[in-house]
Order: structure tokens, then C-alpha cells, then sequence
């Protein structure tokens, strides 16, 4: 019957989950191990692999929303910024703004 190392490792944390891993991995370098027990560290080596993607995929997802709603939030307030009050009587630099006719003289 197979070990369902997947269900084992499936709640552990990032980083017990690769010290595990490269305990497992260490092992399996040192060799002397018989088939089975070579079979099983590669087993639950594969799946300790597997959970350690999961949160680095988990990790890469959060980080790349965070810079999205960083942009988001810059975006909005680059835009709430051009629609405050007495924005439209100023120039792209600031100035006040002209219109044609202003310099005329009543």
C-alpha cells in the first residue's frame, strides 16, 4: 500500500517543508539506503517539493495582487489629483491657466 505523503505534509509550513526536504534530499545523496527506503525518501521528497511550490506559487500570487492594487491605488489617486478643486485653472505645470482673451483689456 502506497504512504499518502501528500496528506503528511499538506499542513505544514514553508519553511518546515524545506528543512524536511533537504534533510530527505541529504539523505538520499548519502546513499546506503535499500531500494524501498530510497523509493520512499524519493516519494516523500517529491511531495515535500510539491507543498514548498504551493506556497511560493501562494506567495507570488499575493505579492503580484499587492503590486497591482499598488498601481491601482496610484492610478486612482493620479486620477482623484486632476479632478481636485481648482485643478482645471492650472496648467500641467501648475500655473494658472489661460484662455484666450485673458490678456485683453476691458
Amino acid at each position: 500500500m502506497a504512504h499518502d505523503y501528500a496528506q503528511e505534509v499538506a499542513d505544514l509550513s514553508y519553511e518546515t517543508a524545506r528543512d524536511q526536504l533537504a534533510e530527505t534530499v541529504n539523505r538520499l545523496e548519502q546513499g546506503g539506503a535499500t531500494l524501498e527506503e530510497s523509493l520512499e525518501l524519493w516519494e516523500r521528497g517529491t511531495a515535500l517539493a510539491d507543498r514548498c511550490e504551493q506556497w511560493l506559487t501562494g506567495a507570488r500570487q499575493r505579492l503580484e495582487a499587492a503590486q497591482e492594487a499598488s498601481v491601482a491605488g496610484q492610478q486612482s489617486a493620479a486620477t482623484a489629483g486632476a479632478a481636485e478643486p481648482g485643478a482645471a485653472d492650472q496648467d500641467a505645470t501648475g500655473a494658472p491657466a489661460t484662455t484666450p482673451g485673458d490678456d485683453d483689456v476691458f
